[in-house]
């Protein structure tokens, strides 16, 4: 039902907003309630509508739907980057591996983990409207954003200028079709289930089901 009040404030808002403006329905209202009788009704109106809007979004269950569409990436950036060489952040296994004609997830984002986590818990905030628990998903989004800088700067003092070469050389790959490696089809499925089993073991360990 909230999603259904939500979608007649929605259609009532542009309802009100648009026709009563357009002739040749506008000439017939200001005939009948005269040039401020008109404005006065017609501002009545769309602050009515505007506030059962306001109303109706706020009882549309749409939070619930931001952590159960975000985690099925957050799960498929984990499947592509955990073990993977990446010189660029940290936790990146056998780095002089890395292939920079073929950067994998690390074309999209240099510290995939740190992007993952930034979603996670971005997206669980928004449902977890209490102060503690903004606290707690806050602290991690930040933590998470700012880490990037400064896994940035260590990583670039470390390595020196190979650290501004392997990024040119990975900003030359394109975006689309993505640089793919062998076992990166099994690692998308292992994502997949990992989204899968999350949502199935949440209510045990959670105590709450990710389903609206």
């Amino acid at each position: 039902m909230g999603w259904l009040e939500f979608a007649a404030a929605y259609a009532a808002f542009f309802i009100t907003h648009s026709l009563p403006v357009r002739p040749p329905l506008r000439p017939m209202l200001q005939t009948a309630l005269g040039p401020r009788g008109f404005t006065l009704a017609y501002s009545a109106l769309s602050l009515a509508a505007l506030a059962w809007l306001i109303v109706a979004a706020g009882r549309a269950p749409w939070q619930l739907y931001v952590p159960l569409v975000a985690m099925l990436p957050v799960c498929l950036i984990l499947a592509l980057a955990i073990a993977r060489p990446n010189p660029f952040s940290f936790g990146g296994a056998l780095n002089a591996k890395f292939d920079p004609a073929r950067p994998g997830i690390v074309r999209l984002h240099c510290h995939p983990l740190l992007l993952a986590l930034a979603l996670w818990a971005t997206a669980h905030a928004v449902p977890n409207g209490d102060l503690a628990h903004l606290i707690l998903f806050g602290t991690f989004a930040v933590f998470a954003t700012l880490g990037t800088r400064l896994v940035d700067r260590r990583r670039q003092r470390e390595m020196g200028d190979t650290w501004q070469k392997l990024g040119r050389e990975v900003a030359r790959t394109p975006l689309w079709p993505p640089s793919l490696t062998g076992d990166d089809a099994l690692r998308l499925v292992a994502g997949l289930l990992l989204y899968a089993t999350l949502i199935w073991l949440h209510p045990a360990l959670i105590g709450v089901s990710p389903l609206p």
